[in-house]
């Protein structure tokens, strides 16, 4: 008999012989357990499913990322701006105030929250014991735009700010509730945040991002890799996300070492590095002697015609050298030849000082140039910021090639 007064069916019997199939009247059906071996191929996730969550994870971690450094930095502005304001008349109450009768009610809200908060041991920082640390990103938006007077002689255009915040809100709500994010509104959101954070008076204190930003995620976990910043499978993807004109337009220096430096010498004109070393910057060219026996190694790795290579390096040099000419300082256009096996092609944009950027590929049998993964460098990276006080700063990989360039300059002949 069952608590509830209502009797239960036996017993699975093991199939004894003589037992009822029928349910007594009043009794209550009971269903039989499933082998676990049914449910589990319902359960499983294929390769495919798995693929699509993680990449759900990696998208909505980025933008969270971006989120909370906007987050933070919003906080910290609408605090420096507004606390002195409200804060010698309403003390610890300032936020209430200054949010006033148009924002009492998520105000009140998040005051509710800290208390929880407070009483179940939420608070783990001090410093985040405040109605401010409970206010979402609009309600630091409303508090801004309620005291815009406040906040103009600091921030240029009040349009820019809100339009980024705009931008910001598909991804925040998205994000919150654990929504799939394409990367399309990935893009945008990273694009205003960074918009937004420049605004605001965060930018990124790295010299180099004038030519290649500093992504959020590389700033915080960036010295997992070194000073390595960007891996591309291809040089196609590389000038797809990184044109040549912003690795060398606005070049004070540029050395470059490989076979025939297409990179440079094919998707970036001879009008701009002629303006480049006409304007006090100094342009030095390594390429492979297409007479050489290592040029005809490398045809017969990549089972090219015999010449068709050393032809292809021949023209990049009798163009660069027709570049060259036209300078009144030849000395700021050098080119020079090695006959060495190639190892590696490098280009070191402004790699004298803290804002060099490097595009480093390896040379692969029977892989052109092309098709090699590539690795995009920043000079002084692991000296930044990003390494914590109880690391070791064991360097990048920058000098390393810059070390190298160098020596194989000083074991090349000029080209006349």
């Amino acid at each position: 008999m069952g608590s509830g007064g209502l009797e239960l069916p036996p017993g699975d019997d093991g199939g004894r012989q003589g037992s009822s199939t029928d349910v007594p009247p009043g009794a209550v059906s009971l269903a039989r357990p499933m082998n676990a071996g049914a449910i589990g191929p319902e359960l499983d996730w294929d390769a495919e499913a798995w693929h699509e969550v993680r990449t759900r994870a990696q998208r909505a971690g980025r933008a969270y990322i971006w989120l909370n450094l906007v987050e933070q930095r919003l906080r910290a502005v609408v605090a420096a701006v507004l606390r002195p304001v409200y804060e010698p008349v309403h003390g610890d109450d300032w936020v209430v105030a200054a949010a006033g009768p148009a924002g009492q009610e998520w105000v009140q809200r998040a005051v509710a929250v800290r208390e929880v908060s407070r009483r179940k041991g939420y608070l783990l920082d001090p410093a985040d014991d405040n109605v401010l640390s409970f206010l979402t990103l609009p309600q630091l938006r409303e508090l801004m735009v309620q005291h815009w007077p406040c906040f103009e002689p600091y921030l240029d255009e009040r349009r820019d700010v809100e339009l980024a915040l705009d931008e910001l809100e598909v991804t925040r709500n998205v994000v919150s509730r654990n929504r799939a994010l394409s990367e399309a509104v990935l893009s945008q959101a990273e694009r205003a945040s960074a918009r937004l954070l420049e605004v605001l008076g965060a930018g990124s204190d790295v010299p180099s991002t004038r030519r290649l930003p500093v992504d959020a995620v590389e700033d915080l976990v960036g010295d997992r890799y070194a000073d390595v910043v960007a891996v591309h499978s291809d040089r196609v993807r590389l000038l797809r996300q990184f044109p040549a004109e912003d690795l060398f337009g606005s070049a004070r220096r540029v050395d470059a070492l490989g076979i025939g430096l297409n990179l440079l010498v094919q998707n970036f004109s001879g009008r701009r590095l002629l303006r480049l070393a006409e304007s006090g910057g100094r342009v030095r060219l390594l390429f492979l002697n297409p007479a050489s026996s290592a040029i005809k190694r490398r045809e017969r790795e990549l089972g090219i015609k015999r010449g068709e290579l050393s032809r292809a390096v021949e023209m990049n040099i009798l163009h660069m050298r027709r570049v060259r000419a036209r300078l009144r300082d030849p000395g700021a256009f050098e080119i020079q030849v090695f006959d060495e096996t190639p190892r590696f092609t490098a280009y070191l944009v402004d790699g004298d000082g803290a804002d060099g950027i490097a595009v480093v590929q390896s040379y692969l049998r029977r892989t052109r140039g092309m098709e090699a993964p590539v690795l995009v460098l920043r000079n002084g990276r692991n000296g930044g910021k990003v390494v914590k006080s109880d690391q070791v700063d064991e360097g990048g990989l920058f000098p390393t090639y810059r070390e190298e360039f160098e020596l194989m300059w000083a074991d090349s002949r000029p080209v006349s």
